[in-house]
Parts: structure tokens; sequence; C-alpha cells
């Protein structure tokens, strides 16, 4: 019976601790290993998407986050500083006709305060996956906890340990992909405009502007750079912000920088043996888009109940885990392709009046429903149910 069955998860960032609280709900016994010792607290993926809040809602854990997240419900177009349209989630399907944005370590403080009510002894913080070996019935993974190493058996394991994933590495799972070329320095600051609850995208000469709200009347800003800027300053922000918008950033109190370039990286297999993979440690796409962590929470729920029925069908868990491989690298592909996308219209090389038209036809209806479906992660198939 499934209640008699353990499955370790490697990693408690977003994925690894829904993964939990799922598979805990469904009455697994379960052990998250955490490396870190203490929450990370920066502010990294923002934008939780419908699917990932209809996840959510079936889970019952809708309600914080929709208490403590932003609502965005459109997203203003410029093509240099003239507004050339709007984006409406409003007339998007389903029961959240929005994207809702709240820092990830409000994120994960949120499932993980859901993982202990379930259970306070899943997560084990600061254990490091070091070894890892398996037959056909059972896993064992090896990790050091306060300077001890120690042995864990479980029926099944998921690695949800990010893009440098050690059970991948373990596994000898090859991770195939390349960086893009495109760089960003982003920021958080006091929010000083006229948008509201509103996100403005500037496709610039010059290079991407996207900007989008923050709980506690702060703003995000992300601007394309020609290059890696290390280790940036406010001002230079401040700078790149009023020259492409003509906002300026002068008055308002910042929070946060960083530089950050963007990869696309894809495993050949998302499970080996007993053990299955979720998340970055499956795939790494661009975050432009927002779509990365949401990908991620779509693997879990796959993965969720790809375990569910393992445990009742032992003799067909290889079908079921290379059912689950196949069709969660199909979306992570087309998730890939859409942030592609959203990355080439940012560059500034592709500002001519061409793909200005392009971009004020896109922000017209009926083609900005269909784009924002598309934003929102719509169409991307769910086979679990």
């Amino acid at each position: 019976m499934t209640k008699e069955m353990h499955i370790v998860i490697a990693g408690g960032g977003p994925a690894g601790l829904f993964v939990a609280g799922r598979l805990l709900q469904l009455g697994f016994s379960c052990t998250v290993l955490e490396k870190k010792k203490v929450p990370d607290p920066h502010s990294r993926s923002l934008g939780i998407h419908p699917v990932s809040l209809e996840l959510f809602y079936s889970a019952g854990i809708a309600d914080p986050f929709l208490e403590q997240g932003i609502k965005i419900r459109k997203g203003i177009a410029f093509w240099n500083r003239d507004k050339i349209g709007e984006i409406s989630f409003q007339q998007c399907p389903g029961k959240f006709n929005y994207v809702l944005s709240l820092p990830q370590w409000e994120t994960e403080k949120i499932l993980e305060e859901w993982v202990h009510s379930l259970n306070p002894e899943t997560i084990i913080r600061g254990a490091e996956v070091t070894n890892l070996d398996q037959d056909p019935a059972s896993v064992c993974l090896y990790y050091l906890h306060n300077n001890r190493e120690k042995k864990i058996k479980a029926d099944f394991v998921v690695g949800c340990d990010g893009k440098n994933s050690t059970v991948r590495r373990l596994l000898n799972i090859p991770f195939m992909g390349n960086p893009y070329p495109d760089t960003y320095v982003m920021g958080d600051f006091s929010d000083s405009t006229p948008f509201g609850n509103d996100a403005a995208v500037y496709l610039n000469r010059d290079g991407l502007i996207e900007s989008f709200p923050l709980p506690g009347r702060m703003r995000r800003w992300v601007a394309k750079t020609d290059s890696f800027v290390a280790a940036p300053e406010s001002e230079y922000l401040h700078h790149v912000i009023e020259e492409r918008t003509g906002h300026s950033l002068t008055s308002s109190t910042n929070t946060m920088m960083s530089s950050f370039g963007v990869q696309h990286f894809l495993a050949d297999s998302y499970y080996s043996g007993r053990v299955l993979l979720v998340g970055d440690s499956a795939h790494v796409v661009s975050p432009i888009g927002g779509q990365g962590m949401n990908l991620g929470w779509l693997d879990a729920e796959a993965c969720v109940h790809t375990i569910s029925k393992a445990a009742e069908q032992i003799p067909d868990i290889p079908r079921l885990f290379m059912e689950y491989s196949n069709h969660q690298k199909k979306i992570a592909r087309q998730v890939a392709r859409r942030a592609e996308i959203n990355m080439w219209l940012g560059r500034k090389e592709n500002s001519g009046p061409m793909i200005q038209l392009s971009a004020r036809l896109i922000t017209k209806k009926p083609i900005s429903n269909l784009l924002a479906r598309v934003f929102t992660m719509r169409g991307l198939g769910s086979w679990w149910f």
C-alpha cells in the first residue's frame, strides 16, 4: 500500500516542497533533504501562473498565495517610450485569470509551512547528498548532515536539487544545452510608476525593459544589457531605465540588485531506475517570461501522479517513468521555445519597422487574447487526470 512506501526528495526549493506536500496528502511517507541550512532570502522568481494556481487550489493551499501576492491582470506594451497596446489576462479561461507576483522566498515559506503542517519531521536542512545507489526494489541516498555521513533508504527518489543537480550527476544522465548570448540586470525598487498592479514591457531600440509589481509597493525592473555586468550598482540601472523609458528611479529605494545570463539545458532522461528528476534538475529555461518555476510545479504534479501509480503497479514502473519523462520533456521544449521568442523580441537588433508593426498587431484583439493564453502557459497539456 502507498502508506507503507517511503520517498526521499533531494532539494527543498519550490518544486521539491510541492512534491513533498502532495505526497504527504496522498498518504506517502517522505523525507526532504535540503542542502541549505536556512531559506534563501533573495527574491528570484516572481510570477506564479494560472496553471500553478490551479494546482495550489486543488491541493487546498491557494489562499495564502492569493493573500500575499499581487494580481497582475494586464501588461502594457511600449515601443521605445510610446504605448502601443495592452495584453489582458482577463479573458483567459479558468478560475485564475491573472499572474500572481510573489517573491520566491515568500513562495517557499508558504510551501514549507504547508509541508511542516502535514509532518513537521519531513524536512532535514543542512543535508548534502553525496552518493546514491539503487537496486530493482529500492534506492539508498548518502548525505552529510552535521559533519556526519548518513544513509537513507527509499522506495523512490525525486531529484529536485537544481540545475547543478547532484542526483542527476550521480545517475550519469547527460544534461545537454548551451548558454544564450543574452544578459540582463535586475533590481527591486519602491514603486514610483503610475502602473499600479500592471506589468510593463518596453521593446526598445537599445534593448528590452520589463517592469513588474511586487508586494509592499515595490517593483522589479529588468533591463537587457550588451554584455554581462558584474556587481551592478543601482545607479547603473537608474541610468538605463531613464534612457530607455523616461522614468526616473533616483527617488526610489533599492532593495536588491543582480545580473544574470540565460541558458537552456535539458536532461537526456528524467528518470533512471527508481529515481525521477523534477524542475531545474531536469531542465533550465530562460527566465524571461517567468515560466521556469511554474514548469517545475507541472513536473512535480506529474511526478506525484506517476509515483502514485507506480506504487500500485510495480511491474509497470519502467513504462510509467518513461511516460513521465517523455511528456515532461515535450512540455519543457515548448516552454523553452516560448522563452526564446520573448528574448528574441527584446534584442535591440530586432527593433526595425517590421518588428514594430508586428508588435503593434499582437497587442490588438483577437491576437492579444491568444498571446495572453500563451504567456500564462495554457496549451501545454496535463496528462495525469
